[in-house]
């Protein structure tokens, strides 16, 4: 552990959030017991409080007892809103920005605000906290480092498999990381198909409700959990996390084509690995035809 990572010493201090400034304070993911007590104080000391949803941190503020002025800042919403913002942090007032959980701009808004702060010279600074991408990882039992968060992956399924075809490309060029992803309930089951279709047959997991009571992580291979999510509706805020490739072979074009074939046609499957590995469709197309005549694939049906 590097020395500058040991225990804080008595003369070390948190930075003042009471000042001027922007102060980006991470809030709960699920479990209020989780808001970090600078986090509080700042929120506190706020004279005005950015937030995606204002009825939302209304009812956070209110669970802390503190009174603060909000107002709303979201993707639609925030370039309007930045000049003001800017107007006011250079007038001296404290401004703090949270999302509707765990840390802000980290797959929510605020990164232009954060930027154009920075551009005119205003002080940013943050309180750490809550976030599920982390959380979700160090409970996951899969590699820890290196690891890529990637948001949430297009909710359109062309694009979707589009993304993870580029992702693999990447891989087949050497990237070898735990990758990370959001996602919807509602979308979760058409998610980890296309994923097994693209990745193959890879340690997987899916992390559900996060430091709430009906918190559940379920490890398995992801034709696995594609497979439990087709017929399991899912509920709550997700995380998905899916392995390295094997470093032996990196391109497992049966496995790939088995867990494609669970849940798409033999056509659609052989498209959707052949984009994946970047071989030649005909040559995928003729293993898949093998794989379903063998028995050695579980088709879905046409």
């Amino acid at each position: 552990m590097p020395d500058e990572a040991c225990a804080a010493s008595p003369e070390d201090h948190a930075p003042d959030e009471s000042g001027a400034g922007l102060v980006l304070v991470s809030t709960p993911i699920g479990n209020l017991d989780d808001m970090p007590p600078r986090g509080r104080a700042a929120l506190a000391a706020a004279d005005l409080v950015l937030c995606e949803d204002t009825r939302h941190t209304a009812r956070l503020l209110s669970a802390f007892g503190i009174r603060a002025r909000t107002r709303p800042l979201h993707e639609h919403n925030e370039d309007a809103v930045i000049p003001g913002v800017v107007g006011a942090l250079r007038a001296g007032q404290r401004v703090v920005l949270v999302s509707d959980a765990g840390m802000p701009v980290v797959s929510d808004p605020g990164y232009r605000l954060v930027r154009a702060a920075i551009a005119d010279g205003l002080r940013v600074t943050a309180v750490p906290g809550p976030n599920a991408a982390v959380t979700a990882l160090v409970l996951s039992g899969l590699p820890p480092q290196p690891f890529l968060f990637l948001g949430f992956p297009p909710p359109r399924q062309n694009a979707r498999q589009s993304a993870f075809g580029a992702l693999r490309a990447v891989e087949r060029a050497g990237l070898a990381a735990t990758l990370i992803w959001y996602e919807a309930p509602h979308r979760l089951a058409e998610t980890l198909a296309d994923m097994a279709a693209s990745f193959g047959t890879r340690p997987a997991v899916v992390a559900r409700e996060l430091t709430k009571r009906f918190e559940e992580v379920r490890r398995d291979s992801l034709p696995e959990l594609a497979r439990y999510y087709a017929t399991e509706p899912a509920r709550g805020e997700i995380t998905i996390l899916l392995g390295p490739p094997a470093q032996d072979d990196p391109e497992d074009l049966d496995g790939q084509l088995s867990a494609a074939l669970a849940s798409h046609s033999l056509r659609d499957a052989a498209a959707l690995v052949a984009a994946a590995t970047g071989l030649p469709r005909k040559v995928v197309y003729a293993r898949a035809l093998m794989l379903a005549g063998s028995g050695l694939a579980r088709r879905a049906p046409e």
